[in-house]
């Protein structure tokens, strides 16, 4: 049996995402920075990078900021 045509024509790059979701999803990981008790002028002068790197450790940024950590 052959494959069909159809299973040839697929894409070969992942599409990106686009602008209004990435940006909806900066703007919700500085308010996760905020609600962690980081001063709001602070995550306005981070990159989106800087962002990322201190989302993946929250307990320390709570515990920094003295909120209480609820896991």
């Amino acid at each position: 049996m052959r494959t069909q045509r159809k299973f040839h024509k697929t894409h070969m790059t992942r599409p990106r995402k686009a602008g209004a979701p990435r940006n909806r999803r900066r703007l919700e990981q500085k308010r996760r920075l905020v609600a962690l008790g980081m001063k709001e002028e602070e995550v306005d002068r981070l990159n989106s990078r800087d962002v990322l790197t201190l989302l993946q450790r929250p307990k320390k940024i709570a515990v920094a900021n003295g909120v209480d950590w609820k896991g």
